[in-house]
């Protein structure tokens, strides 16, 4: 098992969020010479909305397996603690190749699907954002986001995958209900579907991981 300090997802594409105030931040640069000396005093306003953030990776443990059950077979683990500091509000899409476990430690950190659906969730809560679905994450709350991930995927695949261009797109359907009505037509991730019938036999021949469940007969 190795550890590894790297920067987390980076997250550095602007796109319309709500501002935060603008602030401005003062530098002095005195420059000397034999015949003069040169104060410059540079002001510098930064607005949110232009500033680039980026989730900060804390802690990385990487390991591979012989055999995980949930993968069923070769699989890498890595354990991350994530910051996404205070106005990081310009997340990229991207997915994840394999399943993912989360829990927040602090602050509030909001995901948002591709598929339009937004959810917060706060200190104590856990979620999970797996089955490859596009979605991108940012912080709109009053202090930085910690959060502990748990990725359990293939080996030789990066634990995020970012999509080109930063395009949103939405997808891939995880249920049949989620083909029902107009809701085929709504996918393009990762291919869009011509009628709800490709959008059910797509979702039907998914492949699947049989598990058992843990028994725990002692109260």
């Amino acid at each position: 098992m190795t550890s590894a300090s790297l920067t987390g997802e980076g997250r550095t594409n602007p796109y319309t969020m709500p501002a935060r105030p603008a602030h401005k931040e003062r530098y002095s640069m005195s420059i000397s010479s034999p015949k003069t000396r040169v104060t410059l005093v540079i002001v510098v306003s930064l607005l949110a909305v232009g500033v680039a953030y980026a989730a900060i990776t804390l802690e990385l443990w990487v390991g591979t397996s012989n055999h995980i059950g949930l993968w069923n077979g070769p699989a890498k683990l890595t354990a991350r603690t994530l910051k996404t500091p205070i106005g990081e509000t310009t997340g990229r899409w991207h997915y994840h190749p394999g399943y993912v476990y989360n829990v927040v430690r602090q602050g509030t950190i909001t995901i948002e699907d591709g598929c339009g659906s937004i959810q917060s969730y706060s200190v104590g809560q856990a979620f999970e954002t797996s089955e490859g679905r596009v979605h991108r994450a940012y912080n709109l709350g009053d202090v930085d986001e910690v959060e502990s991930n748990m990725f359990v995927g293939p080996p030789g695949r990066p634990i995020t995958v970012f999509i080109p261009g930063n395009e949103r797109r939405c997808g891939p359907p995880s249920t049949v209900d989620e083909c029902k009505g107009d809701g085929w037509a709504s996918f393009n991730f990762p291919n869009p579907f011509a009628n709800q019938g490709q959008c059910t036999e797509y979702v039907n021949h998914r492949a699947r991981v049989m598990l058992l469940v843990p028994e725990d007969p002692l109260p």
